[in-house]
């Protein structure tokens, strides 16, 4: 596909002055993915805001909102000598509360890099005589690929494979940030990949219930203007309604059948987000027809007391409340090649993307 065109300055320059022209009062903003994130860094995007508009991340890092608690579960499979590993890169320096996986790969545990769950299967094929376990982050956009690594599992009976599910999904998570006292959003820039899989109804209650816009947006800079344009329109208009900028990759209804998919293999259940806590049904478990499957079931483990990084601001930086060079250990000693915080780690990181894209990150002493 073509994207010139979402990468066209003279577009973005008129989207620019058309968000300059719009009358509202002082707004917040909240951008949910963490693709958006990085893309509104890297092209300087919160430069160009009026004075008005504040533009702040949110918990849209699936590494990021992870709790030092699962960090420490993978942890202790890899502390398992019949257990190998697996994970995508990204969760390998996450730090959980003593240790991360590239710690413990460096101190001889088994601990593996793959790019698929189904890599993990061929490695499960490979070494029979050994327990492979995939450690699944993610949100909605990765579900549905877990989801058919456990069928695939089921139905060719490779019974050393199992997952370690520490998924959640996005839409109750905003609810909770809207009924955060300490958090004030105007506004939400909804994620594009996840959207993908769910569509736009799931949001509804944004605006029903709550009388917050959302718009749905791609990762570009033409998307994201676009989206933030949409949203102040919508606030200067007095409405509230979800709607779709992103019409090259997002249906209202979703993908059904990754959606079917995730619905046969998981079942929702409460999930722990970093700096927001327990959020009733925002987790996804493995249903009990696919138990054999289900780490947690078939390798129980039991970590460590959990405690939390002192000094570091990761969980008020994905409630909006921190903007990440506020944080104290923000480039000086937290950096993405040595992070103290997961929200340093991610590629997908709102500290990373500060640290990586702005002058902030140029501050380290």
């Amino acid at each position: 596909m073509d994207l010139s065109a979402f990468r066209d300055p003279t577009i973005a320059r008129g989207l620019i002055e058309a968000i300059n022209a719009t009358e509202t009062g002082p707004v917040k903003l909240m951008e949910v993915c963490g693709t958006h994130t990085v893309s509104i860094a890297k092209n300087g995007l919160r430069a160009v805001m009026p004075e008005n508009v504040t533009l702040l991340s949110g918990p849209g890092c699936p590494v990021c909102v992870t709790a030092n608690h699962d960090i420490d579960t993978a942890i202790e499979f890899a502390h398992r000598p019949e257990v190998i590993v697996t994970t995508f890169g990204d969760m390998m320096k996450v730090p959980g509360s003593y240790s991360s996986l590239a710690r413990e790969k460096a101190d001889g545990r088994d601990v593996r890099i793959v790019y698929s769950p189904l890599d993990a299967i061929a490695l499960a094929q490979k070494e029979p005589d050994r327990q492979v376990v995939f450690i699944a982050v993610g949100f909605e956009t990765t579900a549905p690929l877990i989801a058919s690594a456990i069928l695939r599992a089921q139905s060719e009976h490779i019974d050393n494979f199992s997952v370690f599910c520490a998924h959640k999904t996005v839409p109750a998570a905003l609810e909770a940030l809207i009924n955060d006292p300490d958090v004030q959003i105007d506004g939400f820039i909804l994620p594009g990949h996840v959207s993908t899989i769910i569509g736009s109804h799931p949001y509804e209650f944004l605006a029903e219930n709550y009388h917050v816009p959302g718009v749905i947006t791609g990762f570009e800079p033409v998307d994201v203007l676009q989206g933030v344009y949409m949203i102040l329109k919508q606030l200067e208009e007095k409405r509230a309604e979800i709607e779709i900028a992103y019409h090259r990759g997002v249906m209202p209804e979703g993908n059904p059948v990754a959606r079917e998919m995730v619905e046969r293999v998981f079942e929702p259940i409460d999930a722990d987000w970093r700096g927001i806590g327990v959020i009733p049904g925002t987790g996804l478990g493995i249903r009990e027809e696919f138990s054999a499957f289900d780490a947690a079931k078939k390798l129980p483990v039991t970590p460590p007391e959990p405690k939390e990084i002192k000094g570091c601001q990761c969980g008020e930086v994905l409630r909006g409340m921190t903007l990440p060079y506020e944080c104290k250990l923000f480039a000086r000693g937290c950096t993405p090649e040595h992070p103290i915080g997961p929200c340093m780690v991610s590629s997908e990181g709102s500290c990373a993307a500060y640290y990586r894209y702005t002058d902030y990150g140029r501050t380290e002493s």
